[in-house]
């Protein structure tokens, strides 16, 4: 049978009740004892010996019951064991009190952020990128982020106290979080490429991927932290570029193919212009070209619009016959 999570079910009583309790059975045993020194000094020694052995027992007990007392906060949990086994996890926020004898590990079931420095990977293409990621996780299953993983152990505190304090399990689970995004994050990174630098594929990328790589990088995380109990509200890239080595030459190569595109849109442009201006001179018999004049036409308009300075025009006054 697989251990799972579960409500605790054991005797839970009001903490103020308790507190009640617990001052009436002081009260009493410290009257107790008083009857019974004084039974003690008086003929009647036996019944005031068995008086005071009673009080004591009484105030050991009285001791023992200030111990069970607990109080949670909204979105708190205490793990219970006794003596070792798990007996369930206790919710319900408020003042109670328990048998002191169960013994309680205290858990955070509160969101928590993760923004993970950016590290250095291979994409698809075998291209050094920095990618990093944020991430908002909570715990969801107690027995596991207790009992799963060793959580406890890598929380021991300076006086040897092992998962005892909650900041120091939260902490712990933390690191645990950190390390399985990191392996996530590289896993996810491979698969794809850092961008479809010539245009020549419609296949997902890192820069171009948006919802449907976070999508994928949470079901991984999600995969990796299940066998802590962890659950994933929110896993999101919020950095990506090449790596320092090769950002230099990937800009050079951007560029590239940005001035390419340019020109290749301002040729297409100015064959589309001259198409135009020979259509419009002959349809309104403006003047005659022949081939020779077209030629010409068709090559000095295209250095006109096609070049990167001002054009310098040359007046023609003479016969273009």
């Amino acid at each position: 049978m697989e251990n799972k999570e579960f409500a605790f079910k054991g005797m839970v009583v009001n903490g103020f009740v308790m507190l009640f309790v617990n001052f009436v059975v002081l009260a009493l045993t410290i009257w107790g004892i008083v009857e019974s020194v004084i039974l003690l000094n008086d003929s009647d020694g036996a019944l005031g010996g068995w008086l005071l052995a009673g009080c004591c027992v009484l105030l050991v007990v009285n001791i023992i019951m200030w111990c069970g007392f607990m109080m949670l906060e909204p979105n708190e949990a205490r793990a219970l064991t006794w003596f070792g086994k798990y007996s369930g996890t206790f919710t319900q926020a408020g003042y109670y009190w328990i048998n002191p004898f169960y013994g309680m590990k205290k858990v955070s079931l509160r969101a928590r952020n993760l923004d993970a420095e950016p590290i250095k990977v291979n994409d698809k293409t075998g291209n050094p990128v920095m990618i990093g990621l944020v991430l908002v996780w909570k715990l969801k299953d107690t027995y596991k982020a207790l009992f799963e993983v060793d959580s406890q152990t890598m929380a021991s505190t300076a006086q040897g106290q092992i998962g005892g304090d909650v900041r120091s399990i939260m902490n712990a689970l933390e690191r645990f979080v950190r390390v399985q995004s990191d392996a996530a994050l590289r896993q996810v990174a491979g698969q794809y490429a850092y961008d479809d630098e010539d245009n020549k594929t419609n296949e997902l990328t890192l820069r171009g991927g948006g919802e449907e790589i976070n999508d994928q990088l949470e079901q991984k995380l999600n995969e990796r932290l299940a066998l802590a109990g962890i659950e994933v509200v929110e896993a999101r890239i919020n950095y990506l570029a090449y790596a320092p080595e090769i950002a230099a030459v990937m800009l050079r190569r951007q560029q590239a193919s940005a001035i390419i595109t340019a020109r290749e849109k301002i040729v297409e442009g100015a064959v589309s212009m001259v198409k135009m201006a020979l259509d419009k001179l002959k349809d309104e018999q403006v003047v005659n070209l022949d081939d020779e004049k077209k030629a010409a036409m068709v090559s000095n308009l295209l250095v006109v619009l096609c070049g990167d300075d001002s054009a310098q025009p040359v007046v023609n006054t003479g016969d273009i016959r």
